[in-house]
């Protein structure tokens, strides 16, 4: 059974940059598709960025397209979702996601995750 545990949201000003980190226990994430959602008050959740294992293959939303990054550190089990310039627009709880699949599948679709972390706060102000 995979534990995913986010930490680094926070408060930050438009412009501004945070870096979300994803621990994963119970499972090796060298082998497990991830992704990042998130969602705002009154709205359903979205995906956000999502990454294939063993090739590193990424996607992203249009809407963070060339402001977010997602890598991971299999060394530290590790999944990170860096996040530069950021607009109030981007305020919601973000939360990691894992699930095992075939190498170089990228998995956008949240229903398609087996494993989800508690969500971490990310709120920009103007």
């Amino acid at each position: 059974q995979v534990q995913l545990v986010e930490s680094g949201g926070g408060l930050v000003q438009a412009g501004g940059s945070l870096r979300l980190a994803c621990v994963a226990s119970g499972g090796t994430l060298s082998t497990y598709a991830m992704g990042w959602f998130r969602q705002a008050p009154g709205k359903e959740r979205e995906f956000v960025a999502a990454q294939s294992w063993g090739t590193g293959r990424t996607d992203y939303a249009d809407s963070v397209k060339g402001r977010f990054t997602i890598s991971r550190d299999n060394a530290k089990n590790t999944v990170f979702l860096q996040m530069n310039s950021l607009k109030p627009e981007d305020t919601a709880v973000y939360y990691c996601a894992a699930t095992f699949t075939s190498r170089r599948v990228i998995v956008v679709i949240s229903g398609q995750y087996e494993y989800w972390g508690q969500g971490t706060q990310v709120t920009v102000s103007e």
